[in-house]
């Protein structure tokens, strides 16, 4: 069950909460090839088992900017707004792909929620760190720094 918040203030409110970590999500061959033609990255270690399964990761991965893509609807499964009128994703500060994700695998989001501060347009600035863990795995596949802004 996600986190409520309705209005700034309640936003302002989560500054330093842990959000928790949602439920394992499974990451399958569909959804890479999916991916890789929505992109056009169509890179063999992505898309082509047969040939992934001799590479360096011994079959074939999620893109990294997959596994990033993904925060955004693993991230509502965490905070639920209510009560502003605008939401938008500001920006990235930092990004890392510290592991791969291999297809078949399974991953969650943790999420944190750091400085929630004012912005002009009666708003605020909410920076989140995110987390996207892998089933069995003590090294994350990303870590990001990301802000959104949120609006009256």
């Amino acid at each position: 069950m996600p986190t409520t918040a309705h209005g700034l203030d309640a936003l302002t409110a989560l500054s330093g909460a842990d959000l928790g970590r949602t439920e394992w999500r499974e990451i399958t061959q569909e959804r890479v090839n999916t991916f890789a033609d929505a992109t056009d990255d169509h890179q063999w270690i992505h898309t082509d088992p047969e040939r992934a399964a001799q590479g360096p990761f011994g079959g074939p991965i999620a893109h990294g900017y997959l596994t990033l893509s993904l925060v955004i609807p693993l991230f509502t499964e965490l905070l639920e707004i209510t009560g502003t009128s605008l939401s938008v994703n500001y920006g990235l500060d930092k990004v890392r792909f510290p592991r791969p994700v291999p297809v078949g695998a399974k991953i969650r989001l943790h999420g944190t929620v750091g400085p929630v501060e004012e912005v002009k347009g009666d708003g605020v600035q909410m920076r989140m760190t995110f987390t996207v863990e892998v089933e069995g795995s003590d090294k994350p596949a990303c870590v990001a720094e990301a802000l959104y802004r949120h609006y009256a």
